[in-house]
């Protein structure tokens, strides 16, 4: 019985986040995962979803950081919790919040990992092969044109993976240097591109794309005139075929082992962030280009600005040079 009514308080609200505020499957997902754990945990405790109390969070984040959970992902339950019983509120099927004054883990806000400078350069200058998957030489140069573009706009833009796997050439201003992408939300925003990521684009356009919507080549029987796919999508596999979330993590991973990282696309777009800010960047503008709903979720990057008003004030204030 427990199970079942937990069931029907989180069906209702995967719903009100599915339909009213648009989120994204994988992050219904990532809270489903979450509330699931929290309503295991009261279910042995003989207490539902709706009858939690303050100490039942309380002692469900220690429970978590007693099994070496780290304190990031403890923050991201912390804050799921605080999404249901906001919504079980604004809906009048509560009267108290259990997640009132509870505080995030300090160790939530840790700077996300990135690359430096010279490892980003190394990664976007790294030779670019299809593991032996290509089964002709111009495939698998179409295929290093496109994840070279990709790699490009993943750092120019601070795209996210579902971001870039389902762009579409109709956001693409390649002349005016920007593209519109759509985010979490579907909310969408503007992203500048740099020359580097202008000519990558260019020159995947004008003869890779075409080169992979045509198809797969089956020998002598393929011909140079085959139908092209019409696929609305920029980035595509070969027969214009969307490309899967793997396929991308597998191409950052390989391009970054050659800065002796093994970095995650992710990565790519913290890099982004961070070497944006370490050069003077203001937070504002980089919450913009990173489509941060939340002027507080940019600020975990607040302290690289420090760092260089520091370094900035050593350099220059004769006070400072006298220490």
């Amino acid at each position: 019985m427990a199970a079942e009514a937990n069931s029907r308080v989180l069906a209702g609200f995967l719903d009100y986040l599915r339909i009213e505020k648009g989120l994204a499957p994988l992050s219904v997902s990532a809270y489903t995962t979450d509330i699931c754990q929290f309503s295991e945990f009261l279910e042995k405790r003989k207490r539902l979803l709706m009858t939690a109390r303050r100490v039942d969070v309380r002692d469900f984040l220690q429970e978590l950081f007693s099994y070496q959970v780290d304190g990031r992902s403890v923050g991201r339950k912390l804050s799921a919790l605080r999404h249901l019983y906001r919504y079980l509120l604004l809906d009048k099927k509560l009267e108290r919040d259990p997640t009132l004054n509870i505080e995030s883990p300090k160790q939530w806000k840790v700077l996300p990992k990135a690359l430096a400078r010279d490892e980003m350069e190394a990664t976007l200058a790294a030779p670019l092969t299809l593991h032996g998957a290509a089964r002709s030489t111009k495939d698998s140069a179409a295929l290093a044109a496109r994840d070279r573009a990709m790699l490009e706009v993943f750092y120019a833009g601070a795209l996210r993976v579902s971001e870039i796997i389902s762009a579409k050439l109709e956001d693409l201003k390649l002349e005016a240097g920007y593209m519109l992408v759509r985010g979490k939300g579907d909310k969408e925003r503007v992203v500048p591109l740099g020359r580097s990521a202008h000519d990558a684009l260019t020159q995947y356009l004008a003869q890779s794309r075409p080169a992979l919507a045509a198809g797969k080549r089956s020998g002598a029987s393929a011909t140079i005139g085959a139908p092209v796919t019409n696929s609305p999508l920029l980035f595509i596999a070969r027969g214009g075929r969307k490309l899967t979330r793997q396929r991308v993590w597998q191409m950052v991973r390989t391009a970054s082992a050659v800065s002796g990282r093994a970095a995650s696309p992710h990565m790519l777009r913290h890099s982004c962030a961070t070497h944006m800010v370490e050069n003077g960047a203001d937070l504002r503008t980089v919450q913009t280009i990173l489509g941060h709903a939340d002027i507080s979720t940019t600020q975990v990057y607040t302290h690289l600005a420090l760092d260089r008003l520091r370094t900035v004030y050593q350099k220059h204030h004769p006070r400072a040079k006298a220490r």
